[in-house]
């Protein structure tokens, strides 16, 4: 790790970024970074503990003149999502990030940054270390499985948190301060199918589609970026249907919140085709290319020829396969009437999964309506059901209802507009953050979200800005010293 990094501004929160980033931590592997909490927080002297789910708890007392305040609970999550380009070699599992400066932006070599929740969780630490930070009692919370189901936030007890204010350090535009998100529900379909042998006189192609920007699938879902999975569908769409093209397998996209930005597939045809069979997909390609060319310039669809394999699909279960996913709605599906440009509902058909005589198809629906939610989740499981896949709900959670009579919302809206001379924007977004769900047990707790600029979360493309981060530091530090006194 360059130690650029380390000599950034302000230093105490670099730096625990840096030591945060040396530590493996992906959704669902956060064995490591939760002890590496531990330790830190006993290396302090500070009440630290375990939930009974491994969310991390560390109380630290009012510094003096601050006992009458609220005491607070600063919020971040400890899991990163661990994506990385293709021709990356990295194990999330073991290794730490490659960080190095670009400008104004902190960025990962080949892989994501982590900066969604790091820089948030290494804010909390620069606190919880300091010695002549002003801040009333602090309850530190440290999340896991944030981003691949909230585990940590839906299975926090009610009873465990002793603050009245909490601050969610999670939020990617520091001139936002957020009151309110969308919830989520995973919608997976799945089913199997027979397997042929392949026809005598075919020939063997792979099919890729890469380059794409991928992103956030909440915060990034309005862009109009490509989605790996839909595209890929269209030129198996056309083969299929012009050619009698047959799949062999297909692997597109990975996690569930994230756009996808690859996507392979291995396909055969009749020898009698392949000239015209090339000739079509490449008028096809060239169709995708010039739609996407302002959003992604960088897309790239290669079709070249390759081993022929052994097996392919059922033509029937691949027709109904390709159908059901140009039916299966993905992006927006609808925007909110209550608050000006926020998408209120909305699908990421995030990976699609044909090998050995088994589909598998995950989504991840969003939205700031629960019962819009479970629409569009409706809505895509009778396209899939349609072609007789089983369909499964999961990992639902609510979202974030905003409360505009906030009074720490007051408090935030003045220091902002005191240190910056220009009004936040007060808005809810398109992500899943932790507070609903938080909020369901401790529905009395005054919540707000607001963090330092974060751009591409959730891709290889993550960076974080050096300027916004400092900005963010000084308004975190401004607002400890003006937290409300008790009632």
């Amino acid at each position: 790790m360059s130690q650029e990094i380390r000599n950034l501004e302000p230093k105490v929160l670099w730096n625990k970024f840096a030591d945060l980033n040396a530590v493996p931590r992906p959704s669902k592997k956060e064995e490591r970074v939760i002890e590496f909490m531990k330790n830190f927080g006993t290396s302090l002297g500070l009440e630290t503990f375990e939930d009974e789910i491994r969310n991390v708890i560390i109380r630290k007392p009012a510094t003096p003149g601050m006992e009458n305040r609220k005491t607070i609970v600063l919020q971040g999550h400890l899991d990163m999502v661990h994506q990385k380009n293709n021709d990356t070699q990295f194990d999330f599992l073991t290794q730490g990030i490659d960080m190095y400066v670009d400008g104004d932006w902190v960025r990962a070599k080949g892989t994501t940054l982590g900066a969604d929740n790091g820089l948030g969780v290494a804010a909390i630490m620069a606190i919880l270390e300091s010695k002549d930070i002003p801040h009333p009692a602090i309850d530190a919370l440290f999340t896991i499985d944030e981003e691949t189901g909230m585990t940590g936030a839906l299975n926090l007890k009610g009873g465990v948190l002793q603050g009245e204010i909490l601050l969610n350090l999670d939020t990617e535009e520091d001139d936002e301060i957020d009151i309110g998100c969308a919830g989520g529900i995973d919608v997976t379909a799945t089913r199997t199918y027979a397997e042929e042998e392949t026809p005598e006189g075919s020939v063997g192609y792979a099919i890729t589609v890469k380059g794409l920007n991928g992103g956030h699938s909440g915060m990034d879902i309005h862009k109009g970026l490509g989605n790996a999975n839909k595209i890929m569908n269209r030129l198996l769409f056309d083969g299929f249907e012009n050619f009698g093209m047959q799949i062999a397998e297909i692997s597109g996209g990975s996690l569930r919140n994230a756009i996808p930005r690859e996507s392979q597939a291995k396909v055969i045809v009749a020898g009698m085709y392949d000239e015209a069979f090339v000739f079509d997909m490449q008028e096809i390609i060239n169709d995708i290319k010039a739609e996407f060319k302002t959003m992604e310039p960088n897309l790239t669809i290669d079709i070249v020829k390759s081993d022929l394999p052994s097996k392919v699909m059922d033509l029937g279960v691949q027709e109904g396969l390709l159908r059901a996913l140009y039916a299966a709605h993905n992006g927006v599906y609808r925007m909110s009437a209550d608050m000006a440009d926020l998408v209120e509902t909305s699908n990421n058909i995030a990976r699609v999964i044909v090998k050995d005589g088994t589909i598998s198809i995950q989504n991840l629906t969003r939205s700031s309506v629960e019962s819009s939610k479970m629409d569009l989740a409706n809505s895509l499981r009778s396209a899939y059901e349609l072609f007789g896949c089983e369909v499964e709900f999961a990992g639902s959670y609510p979202g974030w209802t905003p409360n505009v009579k906030s009074e720490i919302l007051d408090v935030l809206v003045s220091l902002y507009e005191k240190q910056n001379g220009t009004k936040p924007s007060v808005v809810a977004c398109h992500a899943g953050l932790e507070c609903g769900i938080l909020g369901t047990n401790y529905p009395g707790m005054d919540m707000i979200s607001f963090g330092p600029t974060i751009h591409g979360a959730h891709s290889p493309d993550e960076r974080a800005s050096i300027s916004s981060s400092q900005k963010f530091w000084k308004f975190l530090l401004e607002i400890l010293k003006n937290i409300p006194v008790k009632q």
